[in-house]
């Protein structure tokens, strides 16, 4: 075998059809496209989202609602899930990064510890936000929160 004698699959290559290129060939005179109209202009292109003149779909329906741009999202994190954690690890510190290791929360999210569950635990808790209840929560376990 050599590059010589390589050739693609049967059936899978095909011959472009050939437009304007006579009455005989059958695609000649407006080659294929039919009499007037953009389409059949030269250097027409179509508009994202053209249906023909119709109103297109997107100005059609309503909009509605508010996008904040400047919106900070929070993974939420519960102190049983702490607690959890703090059995697991008999970790006296809990950083993002032992919260991170275990699966609680991505590489790049925020996270913020809110105030469901119970917390036994005296551990210092690092994180992005904290609830007002769950410092109080932390503390009056004898830990910290300690905000990043």
């Amino acid at each position: 075998m050599n590059l010589s004698s390589l050739k693609p699959a049967a059936g899978s290559v095909k011959t472009g059809k050939r437009v304007g290129r006579g009455q005989g060939s059958g695609k000649g005179g407006t080659a294929a496209r039919g009499h007037k109209g953009a389409q059949s202009r030269s250097g027409y292109s179509r508009k994202v989202g053209f249906e023909g003149g119709q109103m297109p779909l997107q100005r059609r329906l309503p909009k509605f609602g508010f996008n904040n741009i400047n919106r900070v999202e929070f993974k939420a994190l519960n102190l049983d899930a702490i607690q959890a954690l703090a059995e697991k690890t008999n970790a006296s510190v809990i950083t993002l990064d032992l919260i991170r290791e275990n699966g609680l929360c991505a590489k790049k999210d925020l996270v913020k510890i809110l105030n469901r569950g119970e917390i036994s635990a005296a551990v210092e808790v690092q994180a992005n936000g904290f609830s007002v209840a769950a410092i109080e929560s932390i503390e009056k376990a004898g830990g910290k929160a300690v905000k990043l």
